[in-house]
C-alpha cells in the first residue's frame, strides 16, 4: 500500500486557497480547467479568424487547434503539457467534454426530422445510398490493408465495421454549414445535399452502433448481440413510451409564451437518462441523447426555446474542449516512415474515390448536370466533427491503435477542408441562372412593354409582412390582364449557432422556407398563411423565399435572386424604425450596408422603403383598401422611374395619386442656389434626360385626359419655385399623404437647389432626406425612395447635399452608398 501512496498521484482538489497562502492554482481542478477553456477557446477563435478567407466552416479550426495543443506540436513540451494539460486533469477535462457533446448529439437529433426522411425523393435517396455503399466497401478494403500492417492485433469485426463508417460517414452540420457559407443552401443542389446527408448521418449512427456492439469486450458473439438487442429495445421504448410524454410537453408550450423551466430541466434530465441508459446497456452515451433529439416533436415553441437554451453554451464552449480533447490523443509524430504515409494516401485515396465517385456515378444516372454531380460528390465527402466522433469512440474502445487514429484524424481534416475549394472550381454558384439578358430591368421599362411586373420584397422579421402585403396590394394594377409576380424574401441572418442550420433543414417540400428564432410564434406557419390567404383574394403571385446569409455577404443573394427572377424592382426596407414617441431607431446598421450594397450591385431599379405604418398594422380587404400617394418629380432617372411605379399603383380604384412637378421660377437664379456636381453628375440634367423627361410627363397628361373612362385618379400640378423654402412648403401641403415616392438622384436646378442639413443617410438622397426629417418637412408619410437601373452607372448615386452658406465652397458627400 505504501509503494501505492508514492507512485499513484493523489486527486486534485477543486479549488485553491490561492498564491497568498501558498498554494499553485494549477495544481486544483477547477482553476486548471478554466485555464485550459481560455486557451482553447482563444486558440481556436483565432485559428477560425485566420481561416475565415479560405471560407472553411469552424469546425476545421478547432480541429487543428486541438491537434496543435496535443503532442504533435506544443504537447511535444513536456513542461507546456505537465503544466496545462497534466494527466491527472484529462479525466475532468474528457468528463466535461463528453457532458457537452451529449448535449450537442441531442441538438443534432433535433435537427433530424424523421418526417423529412419519409418525404426524401428517389434522387436524393439514391445519392444517400450509393454515397455509404460504396465508401462502406473501400472502408472494408483499407481495414484488410491496415490490418496486415500497423493494425495487426485489431478484432476483425469491429475494426472492419469501424473503418467501413468513417469512410463512409457524411457530417450533416457541417456540410450544412458549408453550403450556407457558399450560398448554396437553399438551391436545389444544396436541398439534395442536406436530404443526401441526413439520410446518411441515420445510416452511419445505425452502423455505428453496431460497430459498439461488436467492439465490447465480452468474448462471446452472444454478448454483442445482446447488446444490440438491448438497444433496438430502447430506441422501441423512447419511441412509444418517451415520444408520447415529449408529445405532451411541447402541448403545454403554447406559441408566444415563455416556456417553464421544470419543463426544459424534465428535458435535460431525459437526455441525461437516456445516455445513462445506453452507457449502461455498453453502445455509448451520446447515443441515447441522439435517439432523444430524433424523436423529439420539431413542431412548436418547445423545440425552438430548447435548441436557444444550449445552442451558444454546447457550440461555443463545450465542443473545443472535445477537439482539444480529441487532439490531445492524436500525434502525428507516429506517423513515420514511407509505409504510414502511404496507408495515409491510401485511406485518403479511398475516402475520396469511394464516396465522390459512387456520388457522381449515381448523381449522373439520376440526370443530374455534371457540374452539379461534381459538387455533390465533394459536399457529401465532408467528414469533420461526425466523423471525430467515430474516431474517438474506436480509440477508447480499443479498436484503433494510436497510428491509425492519427491517419484518420489527417483523413477528416483533409477531406474536410478540400471540399469549399473544389465545390467552388466545378460549379460557380455565383453564376446568373438566366439565360441571356433580361430586357424589363426597370419598372419604366415594363410598362412600356406590357410584361408582367416582378417584384423582389426584402423583409427582416414578421412585423414587416402588413406593410409588404399592403404595398403589394397597391402595385398589383388591377386594370391590367397580366399578373404581378412578387417574391418575398426574408433576410435571415446566418450565425455559427446550430438553430441556423435547424432552420435551413426545415425547409419545406414545396419549397417555403422555415423561419425560425422568431419569438412572437411560429413565424413560418404566419407568414407563410397571410401570403397565401392574399395569394387567393388577389391575382397576385406570391412566392416567399429566404436568404440565408451572413450579413457580409447576404447582399450577393438580394442581387443574385432578382437576376434569378428576372424582377424589375428590389424593394428594401429602411435600416431604422419609427418608436411610438415617432423617434426613429436604428434596427441594425448592418441593414444600412446590405441596403447600400444593393443599390451598386443590383441588377435592376432598387427602392428603400422607409415604413412609417404604411395602411396600419393589419391587412384590410382590396374593396377597403385606400392610399393618397404623392410624386415629387423633379426631373431624371430616378424620378422617371419613381413616377412610372405609381402610375401603375394609380390604377387601383383605391389609390388617388398626385404628382407634383416642380418648375424653376424666373427668379430661381444659379448664384441662389449651391450647384454642386458629383463624379456622376448629379444634379445636373442633360438635354437628353430633359427630352425624356417632358416625354414622361406628356404621357402622364394623356393619362389625364384618358381617366375619365378609366378608374384613375391622378392629380397633376405644377409648382414654380425661386428657392428651396418654397420646395419645403409645397412638400408641407402634401404631408398628410400616406406614401410619397421620390427619385433618389433628381435632377435639374430646382433639386441642385435642395438643402439637407442632415447626411447620415445618403441613400435616401436629398428628396428621401427631407421628408424623413421632421426640422424641414412635417409628414408623418411613408416614403418609397426610387433608384431606376441604368446599364452604364459605374459609381452608385448619393443625391445632392448641399451647404446652407452661399459662402462656403461645396462639400462633396463623403459617404456614398
Amino acid at each position: 500500500m505504501g509503494t501505492n501512496d508514492t507512485t499513484c498521484p493523489g486527486p486534485m482538489k477543486a479549488t485553491s486557497n490561492g498564491v497568498f497562502q501558498g498554494e499553485n492554482p494549477l495544481q486544483h481542478a477547477l482553476p486548471l480547467l478554466i485555464l485550459q477553456i481560455c486557451i482553447v477557446l482563444f486558440l481556436t477563435r483565432v485559428l477560425a479568424f485566420l481561416l475565415r478567407p479560405l471560407r472553411q466552416p469552424r469546425v476545421i479550426a478547432e480541429i487543428v487547434g486541438g491537434i496543435l495543443l496535443g503532442p504533435s506540436a506544443l504537447g511535444k513540451s513536456s513542461k507546456f503539457l505537465n503544466t496545462v494539460f497534466p494527466a491527472k486533469s484529462i479525466t475532468v477535462l474528457d468528463t466535461l467534454a463528453n457532458l457537452g457533446l451529449i448535449f450537442f448529439l441531442f441538438l443534432v437529433g433535433l435537427e433530424l426530422d424523421p418526417k423529412s426522411l419519409k418525404r426524401t425523393g428517389k434522387k436524393a435517396l439514391s445519392i444517400a445510398l450509393a454515397g455509404i455503399t460504396l465508401p462502406f466497401i473501400f472502408g472494408i478494403g483499407t481495414s484488410f490493408a491496415l490490418r496486415s500492417s500497423i493494425a495487426d492485433g485489431a478484432s476483425k469485426a469491429p475494426f472492419l465495421v469501424f473503418m467501413g463508417v468513417a469512410l463512409s460517414i457524411t457530417a450533416f452540420p457541417v456540410l450544412a454549414r458549408i453550403l450556407a457559407e457558399i450560398k448554396l443552401l437553399t438551391t436545389d443542389i444544396g436541398k439534395i445535399a442536406l436530404s443526401a446527408a441526413a439520410v446518411n448521418d441515420v445510416a452511419a449512427w445505425i452502423l455505428l452502433a453496431l460497430a459498439v456492439a461488436l467492439s465490447g469486450e465480452g468474448s462471446s458473439p452472444l454478448t454483442s448481440l445482446w447488446v444490440f438487442l438491448a438497444g433496438c429495445g430502447f430506441v422501441v421504448f423512447c419511441i412509444f413510451v418517451v415520444q408520447p410524454g415529449m408529445k405532451w410537453i411541447a402541448k403545454r408550450c403554447p406559441e408566444g409564451e415563455p416556456v417553464k423551466e421544470h419543463y426544459v430541466c424534465l428535458t435535460l434530465g431525459i437526455v441525461l437518462a437516456a445516455s445513462f441508459v445506453t452507457d449502461l446497456i455498453g453502445i455509448h452515451a451520446l447515443f441515447g441523447a441522439f435517439v432523444i433529439g430524433v424523436i423529439f416533436p420539431k413542431e412548436g415553441n418547445f423545440a425552438n426555446s430548447l435548441v436557444e437554451k444550449l445552442e451558444d453554451l454546447v457550440s461555443g464552449l463545450f465542443l473545443p474542449l472535445y477537439f482539444v480533447s480529441s487532439g490531445l490523443k492524436t500525434d502525428v509524430a507516429t506517423i513515420q516512415g514511407a509505409q504510414s504515409w502511404g496507408l495515409l494516401v491510401l485511406v485518403i485515396f479511398n475516402a475520396c474515390f469511394g464516396k465522390i465517385v459512387g456520388t457522381v456515378v449515381v448523381s449522373l444516372y439520376c440526370k443530374v448536370p455534371l457540374d452539379e454531380s461534381l459538387a455533390l460528390g465533394f459536399l457529401m465527402n465532408t467528414k469533420g466533427l461526425v466523423e471525430l466522433i467515430v474516431l474517438n469512440i474506436g480509440k477508447d474502445r480499443g479498436v484503433l491503435n494510436d497510428q491509425i487514429f492519427a491517419i484518420m484524424v489527417l483523413m477528416a481534416i483533409f477531406t474536410t477542408f478540400m471540399t469549399t475549394p473544389l465545390v467552388l472550381a466545378v460549379y460557380k454558384p455565383g453564376k446568373s441562372s438566366t439565360k441571356g439578358d433580361y430586357n424589363n430591368r426597370t419598372i419604366e421599362e415594363t410598362n412600356r412593354s406590357n410584361k408582367p411586373l416582378r417584384l423582389v420584397f426584402c423583409f427582416q422579421s414578421i412585423m414587416n409582412i402588413p406593410t409588404i402585403v399592403n404595398l403589394i396590394e397597391a402595385s398589383r394594377g388591377t386594370n391590367r390582364k397580366e399578373t404581378l409576380s412578387v417574391y418575398a424574401m426574408h433576410l435571415m441572418e446566418l450565425s455559427e449557432r446550430s438553430s441556423a442550420i435547424l432552420m435551413a433543414h426545415k425547409v419545406r417540400k414545396n419549397g417555403l422556407p422555415f423561419w425560425n428564432k422568431d419569438k412572437s410564434g411560429n413565424s413560418s406557419d404566419m407568414v407563410v398563411v397571410a401570403f397565401e390567404a392574399y395569394q387567393r383574394l388577389s391575382r397576385v403571385s406570391v412566392r416567399p423565399m429566404t436568404a440565408i446569409s451572413a450579413m457580409a455577404t447576404i447582399h450577393e443573394d438580394i442581387c443574385r435572386s432578382a437576376e434569378r427572377k428576372r424582377a424589375a424592382m428590389v424593394i428594401l426596407p429602411f435600416h431604422k424604425h419609427v418608436r411610438l414617441d415617432r423617434t426613429w431607431e436604428t434596427t441594425r446598421n448592418e441593414y444600412r450596408l446590405i441596403n447600400k450594397k444593393v443599390m451598386e450591385e443590383a441588377p435592376c431599379s432598387v427602392a428603400i422603403l422607409v415604413d412609417r405604418g404604411l395602411g396600419g398594422a393589419t391587412r384590410v380587404s382590396s374593396s377597403d383598401f385606400s392610399l393618397a400617394i404623392t410624386v415629387l418629380f423633379f426631373g431624371g432617372n430616378d424620378d422617371r422611374e419613381a413616377l412610372a411605379f405609381a402610375v401603375r399603383m394609380a390604377e387601383h380604384p383605391g389609390i388617388s395619386l398626385t404628382v407634383v412637378r416642380f418648375i424653376p421660377s424666373e427668379e430661381f437664379k444659379p448664384e441662389n442656389v449651391k450647384l454642386e456636381i458629383t463624379e456622376d453628375q448629379t444634379g445636373s440634367c442633360s438635354g437628353e434626360t430633359r427630352l425624356v423627361d417632358i416625354e414622361a410627363i406628356t404621357e402622364l397628361k394623356a393619362k389625364l385626359k384618358e381617366q375619365e373612362s378609366s378608374e384613375c385618379q391622378i392629380v397633376y400640378e405644377e409648382k414654380i419655385v425661386k428657392c428651396h423654402e418654397e420646395v419645403c412648403k409645397a412638400m408641407d401641403e402634401y404631408s398628410r399623404s400616406n406614401l410619397f415616392l421620390v427619385g433618389k438622384s433628381p435632377e435639374g436646378s430646382v433639386a441642385s437647389g435642395l438643402h439637407v442639413m442632415r447626411s447620415d443617410t445618403p441613400e435616401l438622397g436629398p428628396v428621401g432626406n427631407l421628408l424623413t426629417s421632421s426640422e424641414s418637412v412635417s409628414t408623418s408619410a411613408s416614403v418609397l425612395v426610387v433608384q431606376q437601373y441604368v446599364a452604364s452607372r459605374d459609381s452608385p448615386v448619393v443625391g445632392v447635399l448641399k451647404n446652407a452658406t452661399k459662402e462656403d465652397s461645396p462639400v462633396k458627400d463623403t459617404e456614398s452608398p
